[in-house]
């Protein structure tokens, strides 16, 4: 399957507001952004930021080194748009988390944040890249927040398989380097009225 072709198309088709992972508000994220106390100038990561109203949560709060990440060019553009002038200072990247020519160069940053990414990851080469690019990328005493179906989560999501995770396995895919701040289960309802169940954690880099 070409995976810039089928996000492009997803994308392409369905308004931001019919996608499946939709949130008018995401308030279990910046809750958790809220604990680590970040710096205005903090290095903030939104991976596979689609259409998330995160980005415009951010810059309403005055974050002024956001960046955003997708592998469609679609989803960005509809975002930028979206934004508008208040989005000036966010810094976008198209990059594939599995097989990074971007993100891999950038500089330590202070925050990694991924809502219903890694899932769609099922294979084990695919996950091995992704947390190698994580853990190159998040600095000593940055955060990591990971927020993906749980063990009672939907199998399938956008027409694709997905590989639902626990607390426990996402502290072992981590290793010893970084330490759960928080954890809780989270049931998300969905613009066409279904339900879906994450697991979101919240990490810090210890060493």
């Amino acid at each position: 399957m070409d995976v810039k072709f089928h996000w492009n198309k997803t994308y392409e088709n369905k308004t931001t507001e019919k996608l499946g992972w939709y949130e008018d508000y995401p308030e279990p994220s910046l809750r958790l952004i809220k604990k680590c106390n970040f710096d205005k100038d903090a290095t903030l990561l939104n991976v596979g930021v689609g259409e998330s109203t995160l980005i415009d949560e951010l810059v309403k709060l005055r974050y002024t080194n956001i960046i955003g990440s997708d592998i469609s060019s679609i989803a960005v553009e509809k975002i930028r748009r979206r934004i508008g002038l208040a989005g000036q200072g966010v810094r976008w990247i198209l990059d594939d988390l599995t097989n990074s020519i971007k993100l891999v160069d950038l500089p330590q940053i202070d925050l990694w944040h991924d809502r219903a990414v890694l899932h769609f990851f099922g294979n084990a080469r695919d996950q091995d890249q992704y947390f190698s690019l994580l853990k190159r990328l998040v600095k000593t005493d940055g955060y990591v927040i990971i927020a993906v179906f749980n063990l009672n989560g939907a199998i399938k999501c956008n027409g694709l398989s997905v590989f639902r995770y626990s607390k426990e396995m996402l502290e072992e895919r981590l290793g010893n380097d970084f330490q759960c701040i928080d954890n809780f289960d989270h049931t998300y309802h969905m613009p066409l009225g279904e339900t879906r169940q994450y697991v979101y954690t919240l990490f810090k880099r210890v060493k």
